[in-house]
This record gives structure tokens, C-alpha cells and sequence, in this order.
């Protein structure tokens, strides 16, 4: 039973995924980076990024708008009872990782010159 959270976030990310890609409108890239499901399955976060980050807001506003109908797509395809309040955010620990490491290249780059 332990298990049981980690496979139902994956579930819930992958779908998430499909969905998003289905009905967006492909003014932006929104990545499904990653979902959390607590322990009592009762909440859901989806983490997503968005390219460009110029539209992250409007991505996220849409991501938002779109809950109730990713629900009733959930209700389709993930069957358990009851279904977790969803809801969508910014992985900013991605952003993180990714700064991160376009700070550890231009480092490289600098010693390589030097």
C-alpha cells in the first residue's frame, strides 16, 4: 500500500500530460514535469513548465480554467474513488536544475577561455 501514491502520481502525470497536449493551443510548450499525490489521495499537484516563460502565466491560468474538465477525463481513465482535488503549479525546483546547470556551462566556457 505504500506504493500506492507514487503510482497513482504517475498515472495522474502521464494523463496530465495527455490532456494538456489535447487541449492546448499550442501557444506555449507545457511539460508535465512531474505529480505529487498525499498520502490520503484526497489532493494532487501537477508540476508543469512552460516554454516560453514569457507564458507561463497565461499556460498556468489555462491549466487552471481546464481543472474541471481534466477531472471528468480523469473519472474516465484513472478509476479510483473518490478523486483527488487537482490542482496545477509552476515546478520551480526544475527551473531551479535548469539554471543551475546553464550556470555550470557558461562556467566551463569561462575556464576553457581562461
Amino acid at each position: 500500500m505504500a506504493r500506492r501514491p507514487e503510482q497513482v502520481a504517475e498515472v495522474l502525470r502521464q494523463l496530465a500530460a495527455e490532456f494538456i497536449e489535447r487541449e492546448s493551443n499550442r501557444t506555449s510548450l507545457i511539460t508535465v514535469t512531474r505529480a505529487e499525490v498525499g498520502d490520503k489521495q484526497n489532493r494532487a499537484t501537477v508540476f508543469i513548465t512552460v516554454l516560453p516563460d514569457s507564458e507561463e502565466a497565461a499556460a498556468l491560468d489555462f491549466v487552471k480554467r481546464k481543472r474541471g474538465v481534466f477531472r471528468d477525463y480523469l473519472n474516465e481513465k484513472l478509476h479510483i474513488h473518490p478523486l483527488p482535488f487537482i490542482d496545477f503549479v509552476i515546478d520551480f525546483g526544475e527551473k531551479n536544475r535548469q539554471r543551475i546547470d546553464e550556470l555550470g556551462r557558461q562556467a566551463e566556457e569561462n575556464n576553457k577561455k581562461a
